[in-house]
């Protein structure tokens, strides 16, 4: 098996990569399945434009559900992208 070289940022790992195939690296039948239970999705901010009238009711609808709106927000897309995918 050939050996990982030293990557130091999230951009060298993924070209690393996206240029190699990992059964040159890693014996996948000697693999064993882990359970990471403390592991959170890694989040990317981004900025939208939306009109005020549908962020108000974005926050209505949130605050009758008892959520807050960003998470709202995120379950909503999170629906559209099941329905249409």
């Amino acid at each position: 098996m050939k050996k990982i070289p030293d990557l130091k940022t999230e951009e060298e790992i993924e070209l690393f990569w996206d240029e190699h195939d990992s059964t040159d690296f890693i014996d996948w039948d000697k693999a064993q399945k882990v359970r990471l239970v403390n592991l959170q999705k890694s989040a990317k901010t981004i900025s939208i434009r939306m009109p005020v009238d549908m962020i108000e009711t974005l926050k209505i609808q949130a605050n009758k559900n008892d959520i807050p709106y960003q998470s709202y927000l995120k379950m909503l897309i999170a629906d559209g992208l099941k329905a249409h995918g």
